[in-house]
């Protein structure tokens, strides 16, 4: 056999080439409805291997009234955080034989909302969203459409969908407790803009658990740049806190860099914990103590619920903390 050129191979092809009838090698390619014997199986397959055929997704979405495509909706597409969570739902989804289609909201509500009507325009089989705060609940966009969606990470503060989280409030107490074990009894927290999500969760975990110290609330954007800022001008006016828990990895990243930039050693004169733990946190100067958030057990969790249907009670996720050098311990890993 020998591969066609010019016009792509279609069904009747492989057909013909493995001398079968085109419903063996749709069956085949479906792997259903009806069985095929093992070698017609091998041979249809190395047949469509020659030709270098690839299903049409469009006419297979036609027959079967699915696409095969799922949309994953993220709010910062930039950020490692959700690149990584990303990265792993869409290898869940890949393992379902699922194709991703990824959204960047840019943390705009109002782009969130325009991804979810494209989407569903686009007869997606279902949505996996990972929600801006301050936007509106769109799951309900894409239930009237009658196609399932789940949360994952954030959830907006009313949302009725399926929602997917580690427990942010247990990670929070882990450093707490962490950096009250090297002495520190005023930690401060570094935190977003304004207080929502998961986010808003982990500060009022750590206020709950630092009352009447004293300890400091900050606030910047969630970038290395803003919080590189930010610890500059503290350490200028002489008011940076001696232990910080910071609500990302990208601000506990803009930290170190501000200190380094001011003289000031971490963790000797400045102990550091991230919430994040992204792949990014290993390779900081100096590496980061982290609460590691389980983003491949919570995108796992997430595929399974949207694409089973079952809103049954979920396992909770825990963030574990991972020791490295930030906080004033001996690394444990590299």
């Amino acid at each position: 056999m020998t591969k066609r050129t010019g016009k792509a191979p279609t069904l009747m092809d492989v057909a013909r080439a493995a001398g079968t009838s085109t419903a063996v090698v749709s069956y085949v390619m479906n792997n259903g409805p009806r069985p095929v014997a093992a070698e017609t199986r091998e041979r249809v397959l190395a047949a469509a291997a020659e030709l270098d055929y690839r299903p049409n997704r469009i006419a297979r979405a036609l027959r079967s009234r699915t696409t095969g495509v799922v949309g994953l909706i993220l709010v910062d597409a930039s950020n490692p955080y959700f690149g990584a969570l990303a990265r792993h739902v869409e290898r869940a989804l890949d393992r379902c034989g699922k194709l991703t289609l990824i959204g960047n909201a840019g943390y705009s509500p109002d782009r969130q909302e325009h991804l979810v009507d494209k989407f569903l325009a686009a007869q997606v089989d279902g949505l996996v969203i990972v929600s801006a705060d301050g936007g509106a609940d769109v799951a309900t966009q894409a239930e009237r459409a009658g196609v399932p969606a789940v949360y994952v990470h954030n959830q907006p503060e009313g949302g009725q969908a399926p929602s997917v989280a580690a427990d942010n409030e247990a990670a929070v107490q882990q450093a707490v407790a962490h950096l009250r074990g090297h002495g520190h009894t005023r930690i401060a927290f570094l935190a977003g803009p304004r207080d929502a999500g998961p986010v808003g969760r982990r500060r009022a975990t750590w206020e709950a658990a630092l009352v009447g110290t004293g300890a400091p609330l900050l606030r910047c954007q969630y970038s290395r740049a803003a919080a590189a800022a930010l610890t500059e001008r503290l350490i200028s006016e002489n008011t940076m806190p001696a232990a910080l828990i910071t609500a990302t990895d990208e601000q506990a990243i803009g930290v170190l860099a501000g200190a380094r930039a001011h003289g000031l050693t971490v963790p000797d004169q400045l102990a550091v914990i991230s919430l994040d733990g992204t792949p990014d946190s290993t390779y900081t100067a100096p590496a980061l103590t982290v609460t590691q958030q389980p983003l491949e057990a919570m995108a796992a969790q997430a595929v399974d619920l949207l694409l089973s249907g079952e809103a049954a009670p979920l396992t909770t996720l825990r963030a574990p903390l991972v020791i490295r050098s930030s906080c004033g311990c001996e690394a444990t890993e590299s």
